[in-house]
């Protein structure tokens, strides 16, 4: 199995929505564990919400209930309080744009009936405050959902339309914010929701999630093993073998591309009560999956993110 994306002594973090960060740490021996890392402050507890980076901030935003969006300066390892968005917003993975913060393909509302928000909403680090942005095609609304940019537009793919209830789909949009075009493109092989997208040089690989169905008495049970590819070369998508599957599925679950892998972290299923603790790491080279230390607690509803020589999340 090769590197998992990390040299010797790169440091990666993981933050928890109970304000519990973790450092994972590669020694020079190739030993590697989890370790607590101190802030000056907390940030508010929170689930089902995102995180992104911008400069030496991680911003932690969304979630259920109405939370303010929160920024940890990694230099000082202070947290600060910013503007809450206009109403609650969660069950999304946040992505940047030109150096802010787009919400597209979020949820509103209580479980298990939330509903597609037909907006998608940015939040401007600099001005501390939110916009109203572009509208989502009516047909193409759904929560839960993966995004991510590419060559400058931003997809989204997959996700469910009606909370935890019904409707997963296994669409896959792409929008132009340059002129303001909506495009449908070549469905997933298999729908799925509760996952985050992972890009890999030319290929989108799509891990994780499931087929949340509150209306079957099957909410939790549905995960997916199976790992879908897009090839933005050939426009078109493709199932892994078998032996590329997800080791332990999970729902819920934090995706993080790091080089030529893609960190599956924690998450949630109906094999054990608790969240899951894995970090499971996935080489787009070999298609092999290699288990790290496990998280100290298992967590879902995260959102990872890559810095330079870190991995910050954020979830509960």
């Amino acid at each position: 199995m090769d590197s998992p994306g990390f040299v010797s002594k790169r440091l990666f973090f993981f933050l928890i929505g109970n304000a519990i960060i973790l450092n994972y740490i590669s020694g020079q021996n190739g030993s590697s564990n989890w370790a607590l890392l101190s802030t000056q402050n907390l940030p508010i507890p929170r689930h089902e919400c995102a995180a992104v980076g911008i400069g030496n901030s991680l911003f932690l935003l969304g979630g259920r209930r109405l939370n303010p969006v929160e920024s940890l300066d990694l230099k000082t390892a202070t947290w600060t309080s910013l503007a809450a968005p206009p109403f609650e917003l969660h069950h999304f993975q946040a992505i940047t744009w030109k150096k802010e913060i787009w919400v597209i393909g979020a949820f509103t509302g209580p479980y298990p009936h939330e509903k597609p928000a037909p907006d998608i909403w940015i939040f401007n680090p600099k001005t501390n405050k939110w916009r109203q942005g572009p509208i989502i095609p009516e047909g193409r609304r759904r929560g839960s959902a993966g995004a991510f940019v590419y060559k400058k537009k931003i997809y989204l793919v997959s996700g469910i339309i009606d909370g935890h209830w019904d409707g997963h789909v296994p669409w896959f949009d792409v929008y132009n914010p340059k002129t303001a075009h909506w495009e449908a493109l070549p469905d997933a092989p298999r729908a799925r929701d509760h996952f985050h997208a992972a890009r890999v040089g030319t290929k989108l690989y799509l891990i994780g999630g499931r087929r949340s169905s509150g209306k079957m008495g099957q909410v939790f049970q549905q995960t997916v093993p199976e790992v879908d590819v897009f090839d933005f070369k050939t426009r078109k998508w493709s199932v892994l073998p078998p032996k590329a599957n997800l080791p332990v599925p999970t729902a819920g679950c934090s995706s993080v591309a790091i080089g030529k892998h893609i960190w599956v972290i924690g998450g949630e299923s109906t094999t054990q009560g608790l969240a899951h603790a894995e970090c499971q790491v996935f080489s787009t080279k070999t298609l092999q999956w290699q288990q790290l230390p496990k998280l100290h607690t298992g967590r879902h509803g995260t959102q990872a993110v890559f810095f330079p020589k870190q991995v910050i999340g954020a979830g509960r």
